[in-house]
């Protein structure tokens, strides 16, 4: 729910939604709230489709922006949608109030929600729902396949599935864990030592390769001996970054391939 393409279709699609149906329903209670003194009814529909289109952008890029560190489950992700329509009422109200002074703001908020909670709903769900059929794969990563970083605190800081990690290494009092987004390599630096990430490692097939790495076999492309004589694992990555790898690892790792 939190890719770019479901962003784009929330923001084209749900404020969309909301100008069809009203120009489509045209009730005389929603026409004379929104209609104001009179022939204003277009401009003002199109007014609030814009401010939706403002309340939806600024909910939902920061949140796509971070969407590596951040893991909503449905119900969470039902809240958030619900306070968006809040919000988009509360500044729906703060146009109409503004604009025609004869309203007071929070009948106007009442009016708004009422209008909202009877339009957008549906719009949510009918995207919700086409981005489950069009992008299928982006959002039904298998839970068991997330791999949920945390500090030494115990704050959770990465969230990412166990396919795209590459490798980890240390970094005095940080791992850092080198990833793949899209086609992208990636890197972020976790206050956390090896041993404190080692069994959540193992439970996902990612091994420790020599003191400082861990290394995602499912990357690894083959195993070399450099001009020093020293192993070095090659991953299928562009250019294909090689990680180290003790003699006291070799074997196992080797079997893994």
């Amino acid at each position: 729910m939190l890719s770019v393409n479901t962003l784009l279709l929330h923001v084209i699609g749900v404020p969309a939604y909301f100008l069809a149906f009203i120009l489509a329903y045209k009730s005389q209670w929603m026409v004379r709230f929104l209609d104001g003194h009179g022939g204003q009814f277009i401009l003002n529909v199109l007014m609030l489709m814009c401010i939706l289109i403002g309340v939806l952008c600024a909910s939902r890029i920061p949140v796509t922006v971070l969407r590596k560190d951040i893991q909503l489950s449905w119900w969470q992700y039902a809240l958030w949608s619900v306070g968006e329509i809040i919000v988009f009422s509360a500044f729906a109200a703060l146009y109409m109030a503004l604009i025609y002074g004869d309203y007071g703001y929070f009948p106007a908020v009442g009016q708004c929600l009422k209008i909202n909670f009877m339009v957008l709903p549906y719009a949510y769900l009918i995207i919700d729902l086409l981005v489950a059929h069009i992008y299928p794969d982006e959002d039904e990563v298998a839970e068991e396949d997330l791999v949920r970083f945390a500090d030494t605190t115990g704050r959770l800081k990465l969230v990412i599935a166990q396919d795209v990690i590459l490798y980890i290494e240390a970094q005095e009092n940080y791992v850092s864990v080198h990833y793949l987004e899209g086609e992208k390599q990636k890197e972020y630096s976790l206050r956390q030592s090896m041993r404190g990430i080692e069994e959540l490692m193992q439970k996902h097939g990612i091994i420790r390769c020599q003191r400082s790495y861990f290394v995602n076999p499912r990357h690894v492309t083959v195993l070399r001996r450099d001009k020093e004589g020293m192993i070095q694992a090659e991953l299928d990555t562009t250019p294909g970054r090689q990680v180290p790898v003790s003699p006291k690892y070799y074997e196992q790792l080797s079997k893994m391939l």
